[in-house]
């Protein structure tokens, strides 16, 4: 089982929409996913097209991490009922989402203790039944993105070509490297991924090849570009894959091809003294 958590500690990047796209390409090449969905504002959740469900969200089971059984408490994703036949295991398609909600905000602290921390790695560590899990974190650094690295093998960070959000990515590094000495040796930088990308704007293709000299071969292939029609496929729920048109296609295609790097193996992220 792989475990990759999606993180900003800026807002408003796009964190979200890069975990429905690798969420989207997972359900099209038929991996057993869980989606994470650990941002009290429950975005992900929504755009899986699944509500909140009480007492089964992912608060109460980190509350009850015990005795919780994540495979049986996540919701399927509407996503799977309108996924296209081709490449289906023979009992259909799996993408689970373990539901986010306001609850999960109790652990939202700056000073978790360790055994809390380990809450969601020790939940994971229980199930079978999935393949790949992806975490949408909240954007910041309190408990719940630090629960969700313990969880995981690999982090994978999302930025904007712009001045706030790559020296926020710069900062995000730097926290991880210190956070992976201090707690979880073995975590790994998955990349970073250029998101909302407008080639028009001479800013961003500034800021782009700005990226490219800080973070080296960690800048991940390809760059998503901002896509006009985005809101409106996830305003309706939709998996990407699933939107008809040449625009979602070619969105479709780039997660493809981001979901099959995160596999590879990549370097730390460098970072330039500016």
């Amino acid at each position: 089982m792989q475990v990759v958590s999606i993180s900003s500690l800026k807002g408003g990047v796009g964190k979200t929409s890069v975990t429905l796209g690798l969420a989207s390409a997972a359900l099209a090449a038929g991996i057993p996913t869980l989606v994470v969905d650990l941002d009290p504002h429950a975005d992900a959740s929504t755009g899986l097209g699944v509500e909140p469900n009480g007492e089964n969200d992912i608060g109460h089971l980190l509350k009850n991490a015990r005795r919780a059984d994540i495979a049986a408490a996540a919701a399927p994703s509407p996503w799977t009922t309108r996924a296209p036949q081709a490449g289906q295991t023979q009992q259909g398609p799996v993408l689970d989402v373990a539901v986010g909600g306001a609850f999960s905000g109790i652990y939202d602290r700056p000073d978790l203790k360790l055994r809390n921390l380990r809450r969601l790695q020790n939940i994971l560590a229980r199930q079978s039944k999935y393949q790949l899990v992806l975490i949408d974190c909240p954007p910041s650094l309190n408990g719940l993105t630090r629960m969700a690295w313990t969880a995981s093998q690999r982090v994978l960070l999302v930025a904007e070509p712009s001045l706030f959000s790559v020296a926020g990515t710069e900062r995000t590094l730097r926290a991880l490297e210190l956070f992976r000495k201090e707690f979880v040796p073995g975590l790994q930088t998955a990349g970073v991924v250029a998101n909302r990308f407008r080639d028009s704007s001479a800013e961003q293709r500034f800021r782009l090849d700005e990226m490219r000299t800080m973070f080296g071969d960690s800048l991940l292939s390809p760059v998503l570009p901002d896509q006009s029609n985005w809101q409106q496929i996830q305003g309706a729920a939709y998996a990407v894959h699933q939107w008809p048109g040449e625009a979602a296609r070619h969105a479709a295609a780039r997660f493809d091809e981001l979901l099959r790097g995160l596999s590879t193996s990549r370097p730390e992220a460098s970072r330039t003294t500016r």
